[in-house]
């Protein structure tokens, strides 16, 4: 949305659509909001746009403590962008300049700092240090209001270089001392927040009216718990504190066992079931369970971090940790009918210098920050795939929190008990066990040597000498030529590692102009008309069964099928022998079977088990 009378035509009609795409803020009261924000709608004239809230906080405003615009789903257009700007978010995002700073950052994108700078500046309206500091100032607010360390030590978990710097940048983007923020989460979070009253842009939005709660608990604004926590997921910072107040901390002051709780926002419907059937399926034993029935289920993981380890712990939409409802009056207008909400999480980490980083990971794992609307929009389009977005709507492309990791699943093959056998062996073991969780993911430098098969061992020695670079930022174009170009990987694993790995929406769009593509139960294709949304496209056809589990539309003629019933087919050579590996290194086991799993059954379609090729995970 690139013009401003339509930007203030979404924010009086409190377009939940648009958060996290734009941000306005108000001269005459120095404050800016989401799109959404319930509050009275200030005139024309005193309104001003920013493409960031780092931009908004740059230019002077303070954050609304009513509509809390730095707890927004991220903009797709990052994910789906693939040059300096759209790669230097996703760098960002992952916490690239604090950990390297902005000559880190330009190395990583091959450009010089003052390029990077002049870039993000032109379109953002802050460089990637402004962007950096707003992510910070979002982390150190989630710390405060969910553990009970003492501020000096969550200044420097937050990445700020001293107490000094730490006390004026919460001052400048919240208007209130990290004390003052700390107790007024304690008190429901919302105090002194609340909207104006005064119309024709006297107030308006993000006033000063303290937010009614009784009792330190029950609603905060947007749908809080207790402790009056929002739906949460900053820009870039990615979580907003949920459920438990600053209270819930174990002994010595770090975070309880239960973990760091967190409400990670997204826009628009989302079909929960689907993602988590997709990931329960798909998981590694050792690194991944879900636990609990279907509709209620906990998807946990390992996860490897800069500074440490983590657990992360996501609730299934709906289920018995779902979504709370406020009293009326109190509904964020993401949770009316413009639909959106948040999915419950919990991180533990060894720690927590790393929370944004594990926070933007997750959401990946998610594709939290997609646009739902914008991709119904193009797919409903297409006669094959619009009847299927409409049955579906909301479904996801999920991504992953290790590229490393998913792309030696994907080129391993088979199902999730050979990659179990590779972190068995090679994974590092966890301080304690915790249920099923017990290893992380062997990182690629331990599985280059001779004990290992090939193709993984090819493809673990390009990623661990940097010949195959699968940043979050990296140029997607190049890694995947590199990898389409490994002995056993070939361009159609490739091609899902830069779906999953790289987090590439556009995935799938590769078969224009080659003609009409058959699998079997109907013509898929011409695949240009679904860009860029290419890689929803795919998921969608994969979940009403018109192309099998984990192919991909790449432009390469495909094999017909022999029969309806879709034939078990011969395992890839490469998958073999890695296998055979693997039993020899391993005490006697019985030999793979076939390459197929047990889904359980989608939502709305029948109730027996459906068998998929679980090639490419």
């Amino acid at each position: 949305m690139r013009d401003d009378e339509a930007r203030y035509e979404a924010v009086s009609s409190r377009d939940a659509r648009f958060d996290g795409e734009f941000f306005f803020a108000v001269a005459t009261t120095g404050i800016y909001c989401r799109p959404s924000c319930p509050a009275v709608t200030p005139k024309r004239v005193n309104v001003r746009f920013f493409p960031s809230a780092a931009a908004a906080q740059a230019a002077g405003f303070r954050a609304c403590r009513r509509c809390r615009p730095d707890a927004v789903p991220g903009s797709a257009e990052w994910n789906v962008r693939a040059d300096l700007v759209g790669r230097a978010m996703r760098f960002i995002g992952d916490g690239v300049v604090d950990r390297e700073g902005v000559g880190g950052l330009a190395r990583r994108l091959g450009y010089s700092a003052r390029q990077v700078q002049r870039q993000l500046t032109a379109e953002l309206g802050a460089g990637p240090v402004a962007l950096a500091r707003a992510r910070r100032a979002h982390t150190a607010r989630v710390l405060l209001q969910t553990t009970a360390l003492p501020v000096t030590e969550l200044a420097f978990a937050a990445g700020f270089a001293s107490i000094r710097q730490f006390n004026d940048t919460m001052r400048e983007v919240y208007a209130g001392t990290p004390s003052e923020l700390r107790a007024a989460a304690g008190r429901g979070g919302a105090a002194g927040g609340g909207a104006g009253t005064s119309r024709g842009g006297g107030a308006g939005r993000g006033g000063g009216t303290r937010g009614s709660v009784r009792n330190g608990a029950g609603a905060g604004p947007a749908g809080a718990g207790p402790g009056g926590a929002e739906p949460g997921g900053a820009e870039p910072g990615g979580a907003e504190p949920g459920g438990a107040g600053p209270g819930g901390t174990g002994a010595g002051g770090g975070p309880a066992p239960a973990g760091i709780p967190l409400r990670l926002a997204y826009r628009g419907p989302y079909a929960g079931a689907e993602i988590f059937d997709f990931l329960q399926v798909r998981a590694v034993p050792g690194i991944e369970e879900v636990r609990g029935p279907r509709g209620g289920r906990t998807y946990r993981r390992t996860l490897r971090l800069t500074h440490g380890s983590g657990i992360a712990e996501v609730d299934e939409p709906g289920g018995p940790a779902g979504r709370r409802r406020p009293p009326a009056g109190l509904v964020c207008p993401a949770a009316r009918g413009a639909g959106g909400g948040w999915l419950e999480c919990r991180l533990r980490l060894t720690d927590l210098r790393d929370l944004p980083t594990a926070v933007q990971r997750v959401r990946r794992l998610f594709d939290l920050d997609a646009d739902p609307y914008a991709v119904a929009e193009r797919l409903g389009a297409d006669p094959l795939l619009g009847p299927l977005v409409a049955e579906c709507p909301g479904l996801r492309s999920p991504g992953t929190v290790d590229a490393g990791e998913l792309a030696v699943r994907t080129v391993l093959g088979g199902p999730p008990e050979r990659a179990a056998a590779l972190v068995r062996r090679y994974g590092t073991p966890l301080d304690a066990a915790d249920g099923g969780l017990t290893h992380l993911f062997p990182e690629p430098g331990e599985l280059t040597g001779t004990e290992i098969a090939e193709p993984v061992r090819t493809l673990c020695t390009a990623l661990a000498d940097g010949a195959v670079l699968l940043d979050v930022g990296a140029d997607r174009g190049a890694a995947e030529r590199v990898l389409a170009a490994l002995p056993g990987v070939g361009p159609r694993a490739a091609a899902y590692v830069r779906m999953r790995a790289l987090g590439d929406p556009d995935v799938g769009a590769a078969a224009q102009g080659r003609g009409q593509e058959r699998y079997g139960h109907g013509t898929v294709g011409p695949a240009a008309g679904w860009r860029p949304w290419g890689a929803y496209a795919l998921h969608h056809l994969w979940h009403a069964g018109l192309l099998p589990a984990g192919e991909m539309v790449t432009g390469e003629a495909p094999e017909e099928p022999e029969a309806p019933e879709a034939p078990e087919e011969p395992e890839a050579p490469e998958a073999s022998e890695a296998a055979e590996a693997l039993e020899a290194a391993e005490a006697p086991r019985p030999s793979e079977p076939c390459r197929t799993a047990e889904v359980p059954p989608m939502a709305d379609r029948p109730a027996c088990a459906v068998a998929v090729r679980t090639g490419c995970r």
